[in-house]
């Protein structure tokens, strides 16, 4: 997997219904090419420079972004692979813009020059989102795959500044990169970005070869306890994905500082949810098969033999995930299920189903602002 592949902008502010069958549609990820100049080790799509049969042709893609418009009107998320090594992606979020699309991308950073930047600009990419695995040089490249993908990403996201477009890191979270989170937070900040996003590892795609790298429990309750902390101390929207037990973590903060949490007091946190995956987020595949999401390898439907719309809608596994009374074991147990519902792809990834408890974490207290 790789976190470009992932929202990169705050969700809308509608809260999803526990048992609605055609829930708000609010952000769609679609992976425009499977083709990348890069070859991160936890690449959910295992991308690599291709070429890759049954991708979309400009036509097709042109009448999917319709299609999302009659549907809602969602942030949609031009990712890959690397969006910007399809030579219509300019056309293609223009046309999003003018069905009154939030049209957002989610590059590597490496092939952002001038001249491309000022064509995001000119198409209507409103952000982007670069991720950031390591905050040096040596951290970077070597989760990368490529010497200088780093100094690359750098110089990608000063072409966006001055073009005037708005830029988010996102860092997937790993034993490999455990210890550098602080300062990627700091270095967000000196950079200038609007957000940061964390994910922590699914182990799909090459994200399987290193699941020895994911973090443990513990650890991985101590991280989110310290993301909720940051809250606080930085002018960076944060956002945890990937992960749904922060939700379930920032209501027990919160009841602990006798606090409620409210849309005035969390913002888009307290509207949200942890997984989203088939109740207000779907990801669309470069040959057009609709998924939860991009680590949730189940097909629900192709839209270049159906609709969008009658996918979105009709799909018995989307409504089986907006049912959260289906959720087994301790996750269906869980009185926070409505607001963490456990990551769907992990739990399908230990047990062939997706509506099984996922098998990291438990509810186990931390030291806050421990890492």
């Amino acid at each position: 997997m790789t976190s470009e592949q992932k929202p990169c902008v705050q969700a809308h502010s509608s809260k999803i219904s526990a048992h609605n069958s055609e829930s708000s549609l609010r952000l769609v990820a679609w992976e425009t090419t499977r083709n990348c100049n890069l070859s991160c080790l936890h690449c959910r799509a295992s991308a690599t420079m291709g070429p890759y049969t049954g991708e979309l042709d400009t036509g097709t893609s042109l009448q999917l972004l319709d299609q999302i418009a009659e549907t809602g009107k969602p942030i949609v998320i031009l990712t890959g692979g690397e969006p910007l090594l399809r030579p219509d992606i300019f056309k293609i979020a223009a046309h999003g813009t003018q069905k009154g699309l939030r049209m957002v991308m989610a590059p590597n950073g490496t092939l952002i020059s001038g001249e491309t930047a000022r064509k995001m600009a000119d198409s209507g990419i409103q952000r982007i989102s670069v991720s950031i695995d390591g905050a040096t040089r040596e951290r970077h490249d070597g989760f990368r795959g490529v010497d200088g993908a780093f100094e690359g990403a750098l110089r990608g996201i000063e072409a966006a500044q001055k073009a005037g477009i708005e830029f988010q890191i996102n860092t997937t979270i790993s034993k490999i990169n455990h210890d550098q989170i602080p300062a990627i937070l700091q270095l967000a900040e000196g950079l200038g970005a609007v957000a940061l996003h964390i994910f922590l590892l699914v182990p799909t795609g090459r994200g399987k070869y290193i699941i020895d790298q994911e973090i443990s429990a513990e650890e991985y309750e101590n991280t989110l306890n310290w993301f909720y902390d940051q809250k606080n101390k930085t002018t960076l929207q944060l956002k945890a994905t990937c992960a749904p037990h922060y939700y379930r973590i920032l209501r027990q903060r919160a009841k602990e500082d006798g606090q409620s949490v409210t849309f005035q007091s969390h913002g888009l946190d307290a509207v949200t949810r942890g997984c989203l995956g088939g109740t207000g987020f779907c990801f669309i595949s470069h040959t057009g098969i609709v998924q939860p999401c991009g680590f949730l390898d189940l097909n629900c439907g192709n839209v270049t033999q159906q609709s969008f719309d009658d996918i979105w809608n009709n799909s018995q596994i989307f409504k089986n995930l907006r049912d959260f009374k289906q959720l087994k074991g301790k996750c269906g147990l869980c009185e926070f299920k409505s607001v963490c519902g456990g990551c769907r792809a992990r739990a399908y990834e230990a047990t062939g189903d997706y509506l099984a408890e996922e098998p990291l974490p438990t509810k186990k207290r931390s030291i806050h602002g421990r890492m």
